[in-house]
């Protein structure tokens, strides 16, 4: 029997597209531009994906690009710092870490984060990857209360 020959990678880009609303302007066109992908249908393809998250979202991406120009992605939830400024309704973290605190988060809420992100995370439990989410908490400026 033959063996099927597996396609060979030409590289892998990474970008946080925004959900829904890839289009090729920077940063998507010049890094798939560079690669000679197809732009106008890796955008299609991308907004046709359906996320549990409002458009707009950054979602991280790894495109990979192979030599006869075809490609293939992979998706992960949006970062951990979204999703903490998502579950607190704050707009920004702080600019200046460990001078004040710019809101509260609860266990709660950080365990919310932490059953979305679980998937991504390089944790073998779901405590550690807690523990992960309250540290970035605590370097954005959040208290972390009961």
């Amino acid at each position: 029997m033959a063996k099927k020959k597996e396609k060979e990678v030409l590289g892998l880009i990474k970008l946080q597209v925004p959900s829904t609303k890839a289009n090729p302007a920077p940063p998507i066109g010049p890094a798939l531009g560079q690669k000679g992908v197809n732009i106008m249908e890796f955008c299609k393809q991308f907004n046709e994906l359906k996320f549990d998250y409002p458009a707009g979202t950054p979602i991280p991406t790894t495109i990979t690009v192979y030599k006869d120009k075809s490609f293939a992605f992979e998706t992960k939830q949006p970062p951990v710092t979204f999703l903490i400024m998502q579950e607190t309704g704050i707009k920004k973290g702080s600019s200046s870490t460990g001078k004040g605190f710019i809101g509260k988060i609860t266990k709660k809420q950080i365990e919310n984060i932490a059953k979305k992100k679980m998937v991504d995370m390089n944790a073998d439990s779901l405590d550690a990857c807690i523990s992960m989410i309250r540290g970035s908490a605590i370097s954005m400026g959040f208290e972390v209360v009961e």
